[in-house]
């Protein structure tokens, strides 16, 4: 196990600004560290992934991870790296997301009391619910002048002449508010290190400065790369929206095909970034990755190792079948090893017609089945099909005497249909 954070981060790619002495300070002793994470929905996504992932190596270093949750600054919203102002949340909806973050992010660290080490939660809205805005603009906001704020990058960016929205007060005190909490931490908590996206740099290093000129104290804090991808898209995104953490979001299998389907120059980067593999595994697996890229090896790792850690390794195994049922081999016995979720994933898109069960029961031949179902163009495409041998039920095969029954049911209410290796149809019996 290591014991050099920064050392760790740095080879991987994970690490862009630090505060000079910061390293040292690691070295030097165990420390408490923070980073906080916006309650905008009740699940993280693979963005907010990165960020687990440096609290997950802060501890396997020997530190105290601490999670901030913004209860409070939740109902604001950060303006670093936005270009118009979102939309705010209620109290009921930042209640139900918090509870879900604080689920989710229980897999990834050790929340064990017993551990010196163990990570802790906490929310903002703890504190500021109880601060009076006199005392708060009194106490706090007199030792950040407006001229600092506004040079920072989040503030500056929204203030250009070119911007038709600029930026309402409401945004203005985030960066204050954020101040707030690296001092309240670094007073309560005994917490001296401050991390996040370089989104976020002008925000943490304002906390570093309203710590320093209340308490006369310095404390450090560093930054990671915002993760981007080769072809000029955005991490994270596909044509569905967000790859979510949460299952009832993004499925196994979506998540799955998500990291599977990365560019090669991505996945070099990324398995040092989403993995815990150490420098010479890694190195061994892009050099075999170069050998032969056409087996997309790198990727394989990248998807199994995460698919893994968000999910479990049952998940992964139904993913890995039905990635095989659409671009390898498989059988009728393999459709059945999937939940419906993941079956209908797989063949997301494909037409698509409903029968009744009582047709079904009915026990009619293939050929009056996918005729009743309007399978090709034609009966005579049909029975033409049937006769070359190209017609599979279920990924099976078929001949002119095969009859359908209950029997024949995936997840008890689905047939599919297939002609050649990529025509698919299904038909729903209800």
């Amino acid at each position: 196990m290591t014991t050099n954070f920064v050392n760790e981060l740095r080879w991987r790619g994970m690490l862009q600004d630090i505060v000079p002495g910061c390293e040292e300070k690691l070295l030097e002793s165990s420390c408490n560290g923070y980073i906080g994470f916006d309650p905008s929905a009740d699940s993280l996504h693979i963005g907010s992934l990165v960020q687990i992932l440096i609290l997950m190596h802060f501890q396997n270093c020997g530190h105290k991870p601490i999670v901030l949750i913004g209860g409070a600054t939740g109902m604001i919203g950060d303006p670093s790296g936005k270009s118009a102002e979102r939309n705010l949340l209620s109290k009921e909806d930042l209640e139900n997301n918090i509870k879900g973050i604080k689920t989710q992010l229980s897999k990834f660290l050790n929340f064990n009391s017993n551990e010196k080490n163990s990570a802790i939660i906490c929310n903002n809205n703890d504190w500021f619910k109880n601060i009076n805005l006199i005392d708060f603009i009194r106490d706090i906001g007199k030792h950040l002048t407006v001229n600092y704020m506004v040079a920072k990058d989040s503030v500056k960016n929204r203030l250009v002449k070119d911007s038709k929205d600029g930026m309402s007060f409401t945004e203005f005190t985030y960066q204050l508010i954020q101040a707030y909490d690296f001092y309240h931490l670094f007073s309560q908590k005994d917490c001296n290190i401050q991390m996040g996206g370089s989104d976020q740099w002008g925000n943490i290093t304002s906390g570093s400065e309203l710590i320093r000129k209340k308490t006369g104290n310095k404390v450090f804090a560093l930054t990671c790369p915002l993760i981007t991808k080769a072809d000029g898209t955005k991490f994270g995104k596909t044509e569905d929206g967000n790859v979510w953490l949460d299952r009832d979001r993004t499925s196994p299998y979506k998540f799955y095909q998500y990291w599977l389907n990365i560019s090669d120059e991505d996945a070099i980067k990324y398995v040092k970034i989403f993995t815990f593999y150490n420098e010479m595994e890694i190195n061994e697996f892009i050099k075999a990755h170069e050998e032969a890229p056409h087996l997309r090896s790198l990727q394989k790792i990248i998807a199994t190792y995460l698919t893994i850690l968000v999910h479990s390794k049952e998940d992964l195994d139904k993913a890995v079948i039905a990635s095989n049922i659409l671009f390898g081999k498989s059988t009728s016995k393999d459709l059945g090893k999937l939940d419906e979720t993941t079956f209908l994933d797989v063949f997301d898109g494909v037409p698509k017609v409903n029968l009744t069960l009582n047709y079904l029961k009915n026990k009619p031949t293939v050929y009056e089945f996918l005729s009743e179902a309007g399978f090709l163009s034609s009966k005579s495409e049909i029975n033409r099909a049937i006769k070359e041998n190209a017609i599979s039920i279920n990924k099976e095969k078929i001949d002119s005497n095969f009859v359908l029954s209950e029997k024949n049911l995936v997840c008890d209410k689905y047939i599919l249909a297939q002609r050649g290796k990529k025509n698919y149809f299904l038909i729903s019996i209800s």
